[in-house]
């Protein structure tokens, strides 16, 4: 695949000038040659490095994530999630990345307690079984909601988590564009008593 190359789309260039009358026309008719700025060729697009694009693409993601994080915790006073918020882009797409928002602790009826992480993505994918974890990536919709089931990786050196792929066969707990079932999906996991639920099931 070719490498991307991103310009700053941010000052739209310049439109094209109408331009006055020859400029060998204009010399011969009084004599000057006419070294306006508009007679030049526009400038080249300013490529921005792909640092400079992940920088970008942190910004927005970190901005997705306080406000979906402010807005789960303005539910219900008994339902506070930690903000944990950090991001990774993707490494050959810079401008593609996603976000955690929270993690926290629930129960199943299959299960006794299970640790899940809360991610938004500014693509959507399918979420793969493997260590390639995004597949079939697709610009479709511009968001990607997601919880997975986490647990500690016993083989990495330094403390981290993983998913946890014993909880439900690939350890996706839900997985959505809709930013409306995808709070309430995290509501869900928050609540503390099924009367709670009750009511989030209803919105």
């Amino acid at each position: 695949m070719a490498k991307l190359r991103y310009f700053d789309a941010k000052k739209p260039a310049d439109p094209e000038p109408t331009l006055p009358a020859p400029g060998y026309t204009e010399f011969l008719r009084t004599g000057r040659i006419n070294r306006d700025k508009t007679h030049w060729l526009a400038e080249e697009r300013r490529y921005l490095t792909f640092e400079e694009v992940a920088e970008r693409t942190a910004i927005k993601l970190r901005s997705a994530g306080e406000t979906t994080h402010g807005r789960l915790n303005s539910f219900h006073q008994s339902i506070r999630f930690p903000k944990l918020i950090f991001h990774h882009t993707l490494r050959d797409t810079p401008h593609l990345g996603y976000c955690h928002v929270t993690a926290a602790r629930t129960q199943f009826a299959q299960y006794e307690e299970v640790s899940w992480a809360f991610y938004i993505a500014n693509f959507f994918a399918r979420l793969g079984q493997n260590d390639n974890f995004f597949e079939d990536i697709s610009l479709e919709y511009s968001r990607m909601y997601f919880a997975v089931a986490t647990r500690p990786d016993e083989d990495a050196p330094k403390k981290k988590l993983t998913i946890n792929r014993d909880v439900r066969g690939n350890g996706v707990l839900f997985h959505t564009h809709d930013p409306q079932i995808a709070i309430r999906n995290v509501l869900l996991l928050g609540a503390r008593n099924e009367q709670l639920r009750d009511i989030i099931r209803q919105l």
